[in-house]
């Protein structure tokens, strides 16, 4: 029994520091949403063209941050309990499996949003006063909501995963409880049987 007692605290630990990972991942995506390049349309000073000029590129920056952040803690997860794949039989939690899927699926689609926001902010940052051959009207840039849609669909990962490893330790846990009660019972019947059979 000493083994189940010290291996509950270790679950808490690894909850949180999920937890901690998917919300510095959500401020991130946050951070990338605010600070999303911005162009404005610019004369040229030797010509009569006008050219898009954009400003600071730290969304891009922010949003691969948290790509990474959030891929970390879906990996940690994951190798945790094995990816429902080994480990305690959880066909018959309807939750578990449930709240597992719905962890992959919001963490694609956050990643999704957050490698493509990325990548087309650093696209119109990149070519800062590319010259058009006609005058501009106005200047692309990254529609506003993509990286807030990511970080809404971190919200929603971390409380799938943390249902998910919930359910997956709670399965564990039982299964070991199970087994130290069936060795108990066996050592007790086994002594009974034991002094039953002597003089």
């Amino acid at each position: 029994m000493a083994g189940f007692a010290t291996s509950r605290p270790a679950s808490l630990a690894l909850a949180a520091f999920l937890t901690f990972l998917n919300i510095f991942a959500f401020l991130l995506a946050v951070g990338a949403e605010r600070r999303r390049s911005t162009g404005k349309v610019v004369p040229d000073e030797y010509d009569d063209r006008s050219y898009c000029l954009y400003d600071t590129d730290a969304s891009t920056v922010y949003g691969v941050a948290a790509f990474f952040v959030l891929l970390l803690s879906q990996v940690l997860v994951t190798g945790v309990t094995r990816c429902l794949c080994l480990g305690p039989s959880l066909s018959s939690r309807g939750c578990a499996v449930a709240a597992f899927v719905l962890s992959w699926l919001t963490f694609l689609t956050a990643e999704a949003c957050l490698i493509g926001g990325s990548a087309r902010n650093a696209y119109h940052t990149k070519y800062l006063g590319y010259y058009m051959k006609h005058d501009l009207v106005s200047c692309a840039t990254l529609r506003k909501g993509v990286f807030a849609a990511a970080a809404a669909m971190m919200l929603i990962n971390l409380v799938a995963s943390l249902v998910y490893y919930w359910s997956y330790s709670k399965a564990a846990n039982g299964g070991f409880v199970k087994h130290q009660n069936e060795v108990s019972m066996g050592m007790t019947d086994y002594g009974l049987d034991k002094g039953g059979s002597g003089p």
